[in-house]
């Protein structure tokens, strides 16, 4: 792992996690805008929606706060939905926390019968070249499995649902 090179980039992290879901994409845009699932999809970080829109489904303008321990600190962090097109797109943004910011963009396609779901998370770490270098060693693979835990309990849910409903 080269720790030099992070530190002279300029170029924000960005995760990429793609899930492919047995659902109808207006279903998996519920789910991941809903505050509920995205604290049954957290286990083992004791995150708690604290402020603003605490439980059901966010929309645009709309903020959250959360509180959550990572790293072994606990943290609290505020993101407002900023772009909104159900079924297809929607983005959170961070407003206030540990995150110099970042931008999480949601993404739904229909792909063979199926939904394809997306998530891009860019963000800048605190603290400058510091930050940077942190960013090589830990939070971005922290990060990555954050997402894709998140996204296997809206799959899981989205096609247990379908299956209930008769899709």
């Amino acid at each position: 792992m080269n720790l030099i090179s992070p530190l002279f980039s300029s170029r924000m992290p960005i995760i990429e996690v793609t899930t492919i879901i047995d659902a109808a994409p207006e279903l998996c845009f519920d789910l991941a805008s809903d505050i509920d699932v995205h604290i049954r999809s957290t286990q083992g970080t004791d995150e708690r929606a604290v402020g603003g829109v605490t439980s059901g489904l966010i929309r645009l303008g709309e903020e959250v706060t959360w509180e959550a321990t990572h790293f072994g600190f606990r943290h609290r962090l505020t993101s407002r939905v900023t772009e909104f097109d159900r079924p297809h797109h929607f983005r959170d943004s961070q407003v206030s926390g540990p995150f110099r910011r970042f931008d999480h963009d949601h993404f739904f396609r229909v792909q063979t019968g199926a939904t394809s779901m997306v998530d891009v998370f860019s963000y800048e770490s605190p603290l400058g070249w510091l930050g940077r270098c942190a960013d090589a060693l830990f939070p971005r693979s922290y990060l990555t499995v954050f997402l894709e835990r998140r996204a296997k309990v809206i799959k899981s849910v989205a096609e247990e649902l379908s299956v209930t409903s008769g899709r």
